[in-house]
């Protein structure tokens, strides 16, 4: 089960390179930062609009943990789209980490023994299944997987749509939103205090995904603009109000 936990996952040494890469090298903004960090926490210096380019030029050993660079990247990726929700920022950036990991994003949980290859196997498996544990992770799943792969990897579906007629973003956006609905009708959800972040997800399921589609072209899959990648990037910022964020 993936649980908003990133923010509790970073370390000091994390937060001692956020502040050091804020302050430049300079004490007196070292001491303000510091400062700032007692009395307001991590977030606060988290969502500093500076922070995810400079932990994208920190080199070597000095380069951001996973957990860090993850984080930052998905809160200001999601401020862009228009949402600043810390906890579902750290929800994401769990669901990175985690289906970023061997073939996690294609099991309900990392021990199960069925592949899902497909949206519509998990939907096929939601109908029949009986055991209520189950049917929960399925409904969470759905979500999760749908916004894998549609956020993560959108000129895959666009390819896959142009080459063999698969579903568009319409589809994964409908079925990753009922996927989050369903999940957050459970009694699983509120026992693990998920059901406000999965109704949270099914909400702004589209904005989610152009976020994560941002970070999939700018960050994860650098490559030069293709004509449909650009119309999609054209498409979504006009659809959603977003020209010039």
């Amino acid at each position: 089960m993936i649980l908003a936990n990133v923010r509790e996952r970073l370390t000091s040494a994390d937060t001692d390179l956020v502040v050091r890469l804020l302050s430049h090298g300079d004490a007196a903004r070292e001491a303000r930062y510091r400062g700032r960090l007692a009395e307001q926490g991590r977030d606060a210096m988290l969502d500093e609009p500076s922070l995810f380019d400079l932990l994208c030029r920190t080199p070597g050993i000095a380069a951001p943990s996973a957990a860090l660079f993850i984080l930052v990247a998905v809160r200001h990726a999601l401020r862009r789209v228009g949402i600043h929700d810390p906890e579902l920022s750290d929800y994401l950036s769990a669901l990175l980490l985690e289906f970023g990991t061997r073939d996690r994003a294609l099991r309900i949980a990392p021990a199960d023994d069925q592949v899902y290859r497909y949206v519509s196997d998990i939907v096929a498996d939601l109908e029949l299944v009986a055991d209520a544990r189950r049917a929960f992770l399925l409904r969470a799943h759905l979500g999760n997987f749908s916004l894998w792969l549609s956020g993560v990897f959108p000129d895959y579906i666009a390819a896959r749509r142009e080459r063999h007629g698969g579903p568009d973003f319409t589809y994964y956006e409908e079925m990753g939103a009922r996927g989050f609905r369903l999940a957050s009708d459970h009694q699983l959800a509120r026992e693990w205090a998920l059901t406000e972040i999965y109704h949270r997800a099914a909400e702004s399921f589209e904005r989610l995904r152009v976020a994560l589609n941002r970070l999939s072209d700018f960050v994860f899959f650098r490559a030069p603009s293709s004509p449909d990648r650009l119309m999609r990037q054209v498409g979504d910022a006009f659809r959603l109000g977003l020209a010039g964020s």
